[in-house]
């Protein structure tokens, strides 16, 4: 599926209508697409008020109010089977169909308020994500927009992709630039690292080969970035050689 298909699925996704492979992959489109993101979030909203307009909350004495109605309220004569007598009664289904309809009321009306809570929760989390996702883009545009905002880059080892580091003292923060890198295996992840000369200090976890990944803390000094592969968890020290090492110069 292509780059251009991904931004139309914003409103299946949101009603729950993609298939399992179709959402892992719509998923990590979403991931870097700030626009479908906010999509998501207002096509989750739209389904979370929709949902709330059906589901009305039962009142507390409903139950009571209409099994107390059970012996007043004339009921629909149903068929009834002859008795030994000939006198025609009523079968256990018929005598009892008041009070399953009832329960199936009740259970309906639950229902509609449970699909009301679960969108109203998707709605928070697709609008948290495309919170998160704007201040990611506000932070990265910042600081490849900053006035002192240098640049480096480099390939990767063994040739198959490559990074760019832009890095700002005025802000103290550096982002990644990461292009063609092969996706980690399973278990694992590129762990980023900044180069403080003696030692590397851990600086946050790239998921994938591509994308913008902002270091996590301060430069405090630092010489320069390196990628190594960890496990998915991480790292508090490299555990293999650099993928990606690139100075500050």
């Amino acid at each position: 599926m292509s780059g251009a298909d991904l931004h139309t699925l914003t409103g299946a996704y949101a009603a729950h209508a993609l298939d399992a492979d179709e959402r892992a992959q719509f998923e990590r489109h979403l991931a870097q697409c700030p626009a479908c993101a906010r999509e998501v979030a207002e096509f989750t909203a739209t389904l979370a008020r929709l949902g709330a307009a059906q589901a009305v909350a039962v009142p507390g004495e409903l139950k009571s109010r209409v099994m107390g109605a059970l012996d007043t309220v004339r009921q629909e004569a149903p068929r009834a089977a002859a008795g030994p007598d000939g006198a025609r009664r009523p079968g256990r289904l018929a005598r009892g169909w008041p009070r399953l309809a009832l329960a199936a009321c009740l259970a309906a009306a639950a229902a509609l308020g449970g699909v009301a809570v679960q969108q109203h929760r998707e709605a928070d989390r697709a609008r948290a994500l495309a919170a998160a996702l704007q201040r990611h883009q506000d932070q990265v545009t910042g600081l490849l927009t900053a006035p002192d905002a240098r640049r480096a880059s480099g390939p990767a080892a063994g040739g198959t992709g490559s990074g760019a580091v832009v890095w700002s003292h005025g802000r103290g923060r550096a982002v990644l630039l990461a292009s063609g890198l092969p996706a980690p295996a399973d278990g694992t992840a590129y762990e980023l690292w900044f180069d403080d000369g003696a030692a590397m200090r851990p600086a946050g976890l790239m998921p994938r080969g591509d994308g913008a990944f902002l270091l996590d803390g301060p430069l405090d000094g630092a010489r320069g970035i390196g990628v190594t592969v960890e496990p998915s968890a991480g790292s508090a020290h490299p555990t293999g050689a650099p993928v990606l090492l690139i100075p500050f110069t």
